[in-house]
C-alpha cells in the first residue's frame, strides 16, 4: 500500500462528525466521552480529522479544540464551509457561495480551532446558486493566498468542476460517495489519481449488498473477512487502503471500541486477488 499523500502520514483518518447531537445539531450528549475518543484519536497515532463548522453547527470544531488544542505536531485539521443550517432538520440545510460568507465561515472556523491557518479547508457543496462555481473556487484561493488557508479541498464536485477549479487554484483533496457496495464517486477517484490528488471517500464502511446480486456481493464478502477474522467494515477499510494510494478515508464514530475496531481494518494485508474481487463487485466508472 504505497502512500502518496504528502500532508498525511496515516492514510486512516478519524471524521469527527458524529460527536455533535442528533441529526449534527448540538453538542455532543457525553462531553467528556467525546473529548477522551479524540485524544484517543491523536494517542493512537491518527495524524488527520475531518470535521466542518456545519457539525453542530460549530460545536464540532469546538470540540476538537477543547480536547487537543495545542495540537501535537503533524496533526492535519480539515474543515468545510458553505453550508447553512436554518433549524435541527436535515431539510433545514442551504448552501450560501458568496465571497464574504465564505470569508467569514473561515475565518471563524480558524478561530474555533485556535489556528492561526487552516490546513485543509473544503468548499463543502458546489451547490450554491447564488455565485458561480469558479468564483466561490476564486474565494479560497485568495484566502489561501492570504495564509488563512493552506490547501484547498473541493467536496461532492463532479469531474468537470474538478477539473475547473484546478484551473484556478491547487487542489489538495476531495471528497465523494465511495466504498465496497457504492462506486458514486468512481469518476472523481479517478480524476483524482491522474492529478495526484488525495480521496476521501465518505461512508467508507457503509457495505449494502446490492439487489441485483445479493447473495453474490455477500458471499465474496464473507469469504475474504473469514480469511482474515474481520469484519465487514474493518474489511471496507482494507479495501479502501489497498484500492488507491491516494485514498484517505475517515471513518466516523462516536465509541471508543468501533474506534479500535476501524484501526485493525488498516492492519489487514488483502491479496491482489481479493482487492480485485472486492473491487469487481460494483461497476466503477473511469
Amino acid at each position: 500500500m504505497t502512500d502518496a499523500i504528502e500532508f498525511a502520514s496515516n492514510r486512516l483518518g478519524y471524521g469527527a462528525m458524529r460527536l455533535t447531537g442528533a441529526g449534527m445539531w448540538g453538542e455532543f450528549p457525553d462531553r467528556e466521552a467525546g473529548l477522551a475518543l479524540l485524544r484517543r484519536v491523536v494517542e493512537a497515532g491518527t495524524t488527520f480529522i475531518d470535521t466542518a463548522d456545519a457539525y453542530g453547527p460549530h460545536t464540532n470544531e469546538i470540540l476538537i479544540h477543547d480536547a487537543l488544542h495545542p495540537y501535537p505536531a503533524g496533526l492535519v485539521i480539515a474543515t468545510k464551509g458553505g453550508f447553512i443550517r436554518g433549524g435541527p432538520d436535515y431539510a433545514d440545510f442551504g448552501v450560501v457561495g458568496n465571497r464574504e460568507y465564505l470569508r467569514q465561515c473561515a475565518f471563524l472556523s480558524a478561530r474555533r480551532l485556535g489556528v492561526d491557518q487552516i490546513d485543509l479547508y473544503y468548499l463543502h457543496s458546489p451547490n450554491a446558486t447564488d455565485v458561480r462555481f469558479e468564483d466561490q473556487v476564486a474565494t479560497l484561493a485568495g484566502l489561501r493566498d492570504e495564509g488563512v488557508i493552506r490547501r484547498v479541498g473541493l467536496s461532492n464536485v463532479s469531474v468537470q468542476q474538478f477539473q475547473a477549479a484546478r484551473q484556478i487554484v491547487d487542489i489538495a483533496a476531495v471528497t465523494a460517495l465511495y466504498n465496497v457496495s457504492d462506486r458514486t464517486g468512481s469518476p472523481l477517484l479517478a480524476a483524482a489519481e491522474r492529478a495526484g490528488v488525495a480521496f476521501s471517500p465518505w461512508h467508507p464502511t457503509t457495505v449494502l449488498p446490492p439487489a441485483s446480486d445479493a447473495a453474490g456481493f455477500a458471499a465474496t464478502v464473507n469469504r475474504i473477512c473469514a480469511a482474515h477474522k474481520a469484519t465487514v467494515p474493518q474489511l471496507a477499510i482494507a479495501w479502501l487502503l489497498h484500492r488507491s494510494p491516494f485514498m484517505l478515508p475517515i471513518p466516523g464514530t462516536s465509541g471508543r471500541d468501533h474506534f479500535e475496531e476501524n484501526l485493525v481494518g488498516a492492519t489487514i494485508n488483502l491479496t491482489s486477488e481479493e482487492v480485485d474481487a472486492l473491487t469487481g463487485l460494483v461497476p466503477e466508472k473511469a
